[in-house]
């Protein structure tokens, strides 16, 4: 009896034991964006007071540790871009594909579970025989021919005595954890693509606006030019320049429609449309510039991004697999049990003393593979460092983004400010030489020039209105887009076979 209850107890111990590593998570980093600390605002002036919307005077300040609304796109209060995000999130496809991707992983998480438990299969089998006369002891009987009913159960189990198999339930769960955080990252990755289309869009538009405002001035003055050339008053080479500045403002267009026709078909194609949907007139001077920018600390980075998340449940699934070959290289048990019955006819089988089984236990060692456990082993184990180095890389690349969003928003801020005032001037300069030129105060080159200034000028303003935009797009990006406070998320609902969020 003692040695008994010795057995059982070492077999509990064993079996809840599992040989490997246990994956620990990695500490959040200690580090900050910028040398010196983060600043309190964006800079900007209020040269950009009137094309930042609800910016005051043009600075975005900076939260460190306020909470990213999940729909952070709001925050540009343009309600059309609202109507658009939601059209996309509904129909966009490699959402749904990434969304049945995590419902797959979860069920093989679910098969991995299995097992864990005894493996039961039955059959039944009725079968015909004939033997040889030979074998009959009697002469002239029909005792070669007869008919057997066999019905069984095949019961089997195998101890998980070293853990390898709830290492592969690790593995499976950090697997579903991996596809989980993929979700997230196309969800953020479709969201900022979108809110970066259309800003892009607007742009675009703004540019094309601007260039033909700009033909049409051209063309009055071409039309002014050719009277006076042909009163003798403007020579021919004179006459040549402006059309030569005519003709290159218009070569601009059709590279400007072609942009612009193709971020028409980008908006259609991430709603899942064809290019006959129309894309909502997007106009730069709608879009509300943000003024309070939350930014997370690094110690909270790690819990916001998708890509350090995926990373970390690859570094967890490498970790349980290093177990699981280590358990593949110990003995092991498998137990067999296999009750029937055997009779001539199925009415037998409910008749004492046909009734079979067999009882049964078989203990493996791997004793000679050509080192091929042990290689896969060996392995495991440097796969499980590959992915230590890719969870910290990851880290460093997405501090890196953020430090890069931060310097983007503050540059760009102080970028427009002076483009603005240089594209005041530049129109300032135009408007002053256009005068001077019918007093024949200054040559025509020289009102061609600042013609040309003007359009330059106007040009790098649309696109630095833009990139202010697409600086708080990038930076919202950096930081994990707030899909942690969703309450839609369909990474965590049952569907896809998690748990919802407390």
């Amino acid at each position: 009896m003692m040695r008994r209850t010795l057995a059982a107890g070492t077999m509990m111990v064993l079996a809840g034991c599992a040989v490997g590593p246990n994956f620990h998570r990695p500490a959040a980093p200690a580090t900050s964006y910028m040398q010196g600390g983060l600043p309190t605002g964006s800079g900007g002036g209020v040269a950009t007071a009137s094309i930042t919307g609800n910016a005051q005077n043009g600075e975005q300040m900076f939260r460190p540790g306020a909470a990213i609304p999940a729909e952070w796109w709001k925050l540009f209060h343009y309600p059309e871009l609202d109507q658009l995000l939601k059209r996309v999130l509904e129909r966009n496809q490699t959402l749904e594909a990434s969304k049945l991707s995590l419902f797959a992983a979860q069920q093989d998480k679910l098969a991995s579970e299995s097992a864990l438990y005894p493996s039961v299969s039955g059959s039944f089998n009725p079968a015909r025989y004939k033997t040889s006369r030979a074998y009959s002891n009697v002469p002239m009987a029909d005792s070669w021919l007869y008919t057997i009913h066999t019905a069984q159960l095949n019961i089997s189990y195998s101890p998980d005595l070293w853990g390898g198999v709830r290492r592969q339930i690790e593995a499976a769960a950090a697997e579903r954890e991996a596809q989980k955080y993929q979700l997230e990252a196309a969800w953020l990755t479709l969201t900022s693509s979108v809110v970066d289309a259309a800003i892009s869009y607007a742009m675009v538009r703004d540019e094309i606006a601007t260039t033909e405002r700009l033909i049409a001035q051209q063309q009055e003055v071409m039309r002014s030019a050719e009277t006076q050339q042909r009163l003798g008053n403007l020579s021919m080479a004179d006459l040549a320049q402006q059309q030569t500045l005519l003709a290159q403002t218009q070569a601009t267009l059709p590279a400007l429609r072609q942009m612009l026709a193709a971020l028409h078909d980008e908006i259609a194609a991430l709603a899942n449309d064809m290019p006959d949907q129309p894309t909502p007139d997007f106009a730069l001077e709608r879009f509300s510039l943000p003024v309070d920018l939350p930014v997370s600390l690094p110690v909270q980075l790690i819990n916001q991004r998708p890509d350090i998340k995926t990373a970390e449940a690859y570094y967890h699934v490498a970790c349980a697999h290093v177990g699981v070959a280590i358990a593949n290289r110990l003995p092991n048990v498998q137990l067999g049990f296999s009750p029937g019955f055997a009779a001539a006819s199925i009415a037998q089988m409910a008749v004492p003393g046909y009734g079979q089984w067999t009882l049964g236990a078989m203990l493996t060692q791997p004793l000679f593979d050509g080192f091929e456990l042990q290689h896969q082993e060996t392995g495991a184990r440097r796969r499980y460092d590959e992915a230590a180095a890719q969870y910290r890389a990851t880290i460093t690349t997405a501090v890196e983004n953020v430090a890069d969003s931060l310097n983007a928003v503050r540059n760009d801020a102080d970028a427009l400010v002076r483009t603005e005032e240089a594209a005041q001037a530049a129109t300032k300069s135009a408007g002053i030489s256009q005068m001077q030129l019918r007093l024949g105060d200054v040559s025509r080159v020289t009102m061609l020039n600042a013609q040309q200034a003007e359009l330059q000028a106007r040009l790098a303003l649309a696109q630095a209105r833009g990139a202010r935009l697409s600086d708080t797009v990038g930076l919202f990006q950096a930081l994990g887009g707030g899909w942690w406070n969703r309450t839609d998320d369909p990474a965590n609902n049952r569907a896809a076979g998690g748990k919802k969020k407390g």
